[in-house]
């Protein structure tokens, strides 16, 4: 691969001494950001849309549930599409097809329009970037700070779920659910070009190593294969490691007890309490920005203490948060409490988990490997989030729900004992 025409940030950052991997790590914070904020911004809007358009909570959760699905789901063929074709033509793919499902988002006013729509498109157009994109950028422009960055691109996917959360649902409230979609549109068409235009698929068009590599290192022959099958390759060489099983079943946990719970269903659930909706997107709010804090926090602390702990620690405290939230008392307070502490662990996992799968499986097959364990999180979110909508209408109570999570986080947990330090060597 030759060296490509630098963009035109590249000769400002060389003048300061900055290295551009931190320029293609902003840009792809600000593509990922938007790009969740227009696949978690129809999680508030459920309530306004069951009023205008008379479909129940289960109707509104089910094409949530195939969003959040097809997110996972359009992971490992994002891995091989990532690996065969680089983040920039992906970027490109993802990006035209999020445009045209905020698009039809808006016009909704039929159920096949909301399944393709808010369903089908808002999934996979996320979906085809989603963790691989951050894993591959953090993994080929990072050597030194890679769990930083990892932890810092991580964030916002929740920051971007959640923060726009707040205002969608003040606009909302004002001048109707349609309006408020617009929200992230803006951003996301910006963020977008802005990725085509500066961002580079390595550092090695640019002359520069990697940040931490003293030298610029060969680049690996791009892949030829069909990219399914370069999929199916990832997932051979994960599956023929127990870590890799450890690592998705506890990630599967961690879809089931974020996006796929709370994400999804908080503002309801705070509804059933009586809290205003502009007050529970508020508390979202307050998830994401702990989140952010929370996992770049944990970015750093993976790129200095062993990982299988720090996560055993992160699913823990998030179990003990979901239980203790079932059982307490729903003021204010205690709503912020819980917001505080459960959104400082929100995604906290994503770095020590990416670390642990580029360690054990390389720089280049790593994050594909990685987009088969990402696909088990979000399949059980989008699992989850139908399953709490239908318990909710069934049942009457969000609590079940709630406590399954909570429980399933101790054991997820207590799964990190069954990784050996000796498990985590190269393949």
């Amino acid at each position: 691969m030759g060296r490509s025409a630098p963009p035109p940030l590249a000769t400002l950052f060389a003048a300061r001494g900055i290295h551009y991997g931190w320029a293609v790590a902003a840009l792809t914070f600000a593509y990922t950001m938007f790009s969740a904020s227009a696949m978690g911004v129809p999680s508030v809007l459920i309530v306004p849309m069951s009023r205008d358009l008379g479909w129940s909570i289960g109707e509104l959760s089910a094409p949530q549930g195939l969003r959040l699905a097809l997110f996972g789901l359009a992971a490992p063929l994002a891995g091989g599409l990532m690996l065969r074709y680089g983040p920039r033509r992906m970027v490109a793919l993802s990006g035209a097809l999020l445009m045209a499902g905020l698009a039809l988002a808006v016009l909704t006013t039929e159920k096949w329009q909301l399944w393709l729509g808010m369903g089908f498109l808002l999934g996979l157009a996320p979906g085809l970037t989603a963790m691989q994109l951050n894993a591959v950028v953090a993994a080929r422009w990072f050597v030194q700070h890679r769990g930083l960055v990892v932890g810092l691109l991580g964030g916002a996917i929740a920051t971007g779920t959640l923060v726009f959360m707040p205002l969608a649902a003040w606009i909302s409230e004002r001048w109707g659910w349609r309006m408020a979609m617009l929200v992230p549109s803006l951003g996301a068409a910006l963020s977008w070009l802005a990725f085509l235009w500066l961002a580079r698929d390595r550092p090695q068009e640019l002359g520069l190593p990697a940040l931490g590599e003293a030298a610029v290192a060969p680049v690996p022959p791009v892949p030829h294969e069909n990219f399914v099958r370069l999929s199916l390759q990832a997932l051979a060489l994960g599956s023929r490691r127990w870590v890799f099983w450890v690592l998705a079943f506890t990630f599967a946990i961690c879809g089931v007890s974020s996006f796929g719970l709370t994400q999804a269903h908080l503002v309801p659930y705070c509804g059933d309490l009586g809290v205003p909706l502009g007050t529970s997107a508020w508390l979202l709010a307050v998830i994401g920005v702990c989140d952010l804090i929370g996992t770049i926090g944990s970015g750093w602390l993976s790129d200095r203490y062993d990982n299988r702990w720090l996560l055993a620690w992160y699913y823990g405290l998030r179990g003990i948060a979901l239980v203790w939230l079932v059982h307490a008392d729903p003021t204010m307070l205690g709503l912020t409490i819980f917001a505080v502490i459960y959104g400082l662990d929100f995604i906290a996992t994503v770095p020590p988990s990416v670390r642990l799968t580029v360690l054990t499986f390389g720089r280049e097959m790593g994050p594909a490997v990685f987009a088969w364990i990402f696909a088990s999180h979000h399949v059980a979110a989008g699992v989850m989030a139908f399953g709490t909508g239908v318990s909710r209408d069934l049942l009457g109570t969000y609590a079940p729900a709630f406590l399954l999570a909570g429980v399933l986080c101790l054991v997820a947990a207590l799964s990190f004992a069954a990784v050996r330090k000796a498990q985590l060597a190269p393949a």
